[in-house]
C-alpha cells in the first residue's frame, strides 16, 4: 500500500508539472509593479538609490539573493521604482522587502506601504494629527 501511495504521489506531482509548465508557455505574461514615493523624496529623508540597491541585493530569484538573471528588472525615476518580471511574482514580497529597508533606513515608525492599486504601492506618511488634537485636549 505504501508504494502504491508513492507511485501516486509521484504521477500527481508529475501531472502538476506538466499542467504547470503548459499554463506558462502558454500565459507567457510578465508581472510589472510600482513603488512610489513621492512624499519622502520630495521632503528628503528617502534615498532612491539606496533603495533600488537594497531591492537589486535582495530580490531573490530561485532562492538566490542578487542574481536577478534577466528574469527581474529594476528601474528607478525620480520618485518610483518599477520592478519587471518575466517570472511568476509576488506583489506581497515586494511591500516586505520595502519594510524591510524601511526598518533598515529607521523610517519604518514614520512611512507606511499602501496598495494604491492592483499593481502599485505607495509610501505614506502615518496620520498624527489626531494624537496632536488629542495631546491639546489633555493640557487644558
Amino acid at each position: 500500500e505504501e508504494s502504491g501511495g508513492a507511485v501516486n504521489k509521484s504521477e500527481a506531482v508529475m501531472a502538476g508539472t506538466k499542467t504547470i509548465s503548459k499554463k506558462s508557455a502558454a500565459k507567457k505574461s510578465s508581472f510589472k509593479y510600482t513603488i512610489k514615493c513621492g512624499g519622502p523624496v520630495a521632503d528628503g529623508i528617502f534615498d532612491m538609490a539606496s533603495f533600488e540597491k537594497f531591492f537589486h541585493e535582495r530580490i531573490k530569484v530561485n532562492g538566490k539573493t542578487g542574481q536577478l538573471s534577466g528574469a527581474v528588472a529594476i528601474s528607478r525615476s525620480a520618485d518610483a521604482l518599477t520592478i519587471d518580471a518575466s517570472i511568476e511574482f509576488s506583489k506581497r514580497y515586494l511591500k516586505y522587502l520595502t519594510k524591510k529597508y524601511l526598518k533598515k533606513q529607521q523610517l519604518r515608525d514614520w512611512l507606511r506601504v499602501v496598495a494604491d492599486d492592483a499593481n502599485s504601492y505607495e509610501l505614506r506618511y502615518f496620520n498624527i494629527s489626531e494624537d496632536a488634537e488629542d495631546d491639546e485636549g489633555d493640557e487644558e
